[in-house]
């Protein structure tokens, strides 16, 4: 009978992120229209966890669905241009009680303790207040918008403060004016400002979407802000896919280190984006959390994980860490977010001009996105910087594979002499050779 729990196999590959996301600032963005279909209850609970695990949380949510319930309720058909609607007195007024009605909700349900509930023993202390300023749209193409507004400042300092207090921030979509005003503010414009002037390290938007899509349907994990801003042209003026892209473009580019699009239909979206290497949402940031570069000696813990399993299935030749140590700088590696995971070396030997592509080895996990052919190119490039001509591997199961990439069969005769004398006969390697342009 397995007794085995499965959970815990997640626990213990999330316990790196649970450390990692300790003491950082995140600014959460809860659309309206997840309250409105009842998924407050089960975000409330995720932010509450979110919190006993250290993380300071800036939390922005959005009123749309319930205004406009409250509006068509009270007969007023507000003006709307580009998505956004002109505040006049009357739609102001419903915008501020609903604001306040949501935000007293939201105080109420992030103190709720009773031992048969989720936040038993989860003492929270949620602040609101005066913290964004405001200034209004003004007149735009002959239209007043009256007391729409847009953000002017985010009152930082006063943020942090509260956050090192260990309190949750809550920023309702209103902003005040030195004048004395209020004015209604778009929520994905708060939580964006909110984020670059606290120097957030993430800016999470829950809204419709699980992310953005390419052009098969198939979910996009990684974008940069110019990979991604494109998709504007595409968007309807003030939809929800425009307001959100515009604000993660905006923030990654402005030094938000990550920004992340993700559905609130999806239950567990915000942890499965936060505790799991691949996430389940779209990532915009400036700096790729996969990158290829040079291998250090901070890599042979994380190479060893990665040539363990190919070389106990005599796929590759075991290496010790002594000798990767050695050999570090001939290598280069494929990190995801901490993990290495792909790498190759290039062994280079002297007085030849033909050097030893080894060592090429993709996770189990992320084959398949082309990361080997990335690795090959990258080391036919060192090659030819260092003036070499030639390229030989030694290989026992990927033969094909070398040959679909320009390499064509050898013999030990063309291998430089160093590598004849040590090539093991047991293992029976086919030698492959390829030439440089």
């Amino acid at each position: 009978m397995d007794k085995r729990f499965p959970f815990v196999d997640w626990f213990r590959n999330a316990s790196p992120y649970i450390n990692a996301h300790r003491g950082r600032t995140f600014v959460i963005l809860i659309e309206g229209e997840a309250m409105a279909s009842g998924r407050g209850e089960q975000l409330i609970q995720d932010l509450a966890l979110l919190h006993t695990l250290g993380v300071r949380l800036v939390v922005v949510f959005g009123i749309r669905p319930q205004v406009h319930e409250a509006l068509t309720a009270a007969g007023v058909e507000p003006t709307r241009i580009d998505g956004r609607w002109v505040a006049d007195r009357a739609v102001m007024a419903h915008v501020e009680q609903v604001a306040a009605r949501q935000r007293l909700w939201l105080e109420a349900r992030l103190s709720l303790g009773l031992p048969s509930t989720p936040l038993h023993g989860v003492e929270l202390s949620v602040i609101s207040g005066n913290l964004v300023t405001a200034k209004p749209l003004g007149v735009r193409e002959g239209v007043d918008f009256d007391h729409s507004g847009e953000v002017r400042r985010v009152r930082a300092s006063a943020i942090e403060g509260l956050l090192e207090k260990g309190s949750l921030v809550l920023l309702p979509p209103l902003g005040f004016s030195s004048t004395g005003e209020v004015f209604d503010l778009d929520a994905s414009e708060v939580a964006q400002h909110a984020a670059v002037a606290l120097k957030a390290d993430k800016l999470i938007l829950l809204g419709e979407s699980e992310g953005l899509e390419d052009e098969h349907g198939a979910l996009l994990r990684q974008l940069s802000p110019a990979e991604a801003e494109p998709r504007l042209t595409n968007a309807a003026p003030g939809s929800e896919l425009a307001r959100h892209l515009q604000a993660a473009c905006t923030a990654a580019r402005e030094g938000v280190a990550r920004t992340h699009l993700l559905s609130w239909r999806n239950h567990d979206a915000l942890l499965g984006e936060l505790f799991t290497r691949d996430g389940v949402g779209t990532m915009i940031t400036q700096h790729r959390y996969e990158q290829l570069r040079p291998a250090t000696l901070n890599d042979v813990a994380g190479l060893l994980e990665l040539l363990e399993p190919l070389e106990r299935r005599g796929m590759l030749v075991a290496r010790s860490r002594e000798r990767l140590e050695y050999e570090i700088d001939d290598y280069m590696v494929i990190e995801r977010d901490g993990m290495v995971i792909g790498c190759a070396a290039l062994h280079v030997f002297s007085d030849t001009s033909i050097a030893e592509l080894a060592c090429v080895a993709v996770h189990d996990s992320y084959r398949g996105g082309e990361r080997g052919e990335r690795l090959v190119e990258a080391m036919e490039r060192r090659a030819r910087q260092r003036g070499l001509t030639e390229l030989f591997v030694l290989t026992t199961h990927t033969v094909h594979w070398f040959v679909e990439r320009g390499f064509r069969s050898a013999s030990l005769e063309d291998l430089p002499p160093l590598k004849r004398e040590t090539y093991n006969h047991a293992r029976k390697s086919k030698v492959l050779v390829k030439q440089l342009a």
